[in-house]
């Protein structure tokens, strides 16, 4: 008969009520799903105008924060007035 041991504590653990999902890796079904079916032509158009929309947003954003991030290059360097010696 077989006789589960004991974990490395000594306490026997608490049985699993749902041993069989141990075997669930080895189990493989003989019921294949339906086939996909294709996207029509609206969802792609749909799919295709949303991630332009999306590139189009970035690339904007960019375009529009470019004069943030750049600096002056004709104006001089600030320099504090403890660097000066005040």
């Amino acid at each position: 008969m077989f006789r589960p041991q004991l974990p490395p504590g000594g306490t026997p653990r608490e049985p699993v009520p749902f041993a069989f999902l141990a075997e669930a890796e080895r189990f493989r079904s003989n019921v294949t799903p339906p086939p996909r079916q294709r996207a029509s032509f609206g969802e792609l158009a749909g799919r295709w105008l949303l991630g332009l929309t999306l590139v189009a947003g970035i690339v904007g954003a960019l375009i529009a924060g470019m004069p943030a991030l750049s600096t002056p290059s004709d104006a001089p360097a600030q320099q504090s007035q403890a660097s000066q010696g005040r």
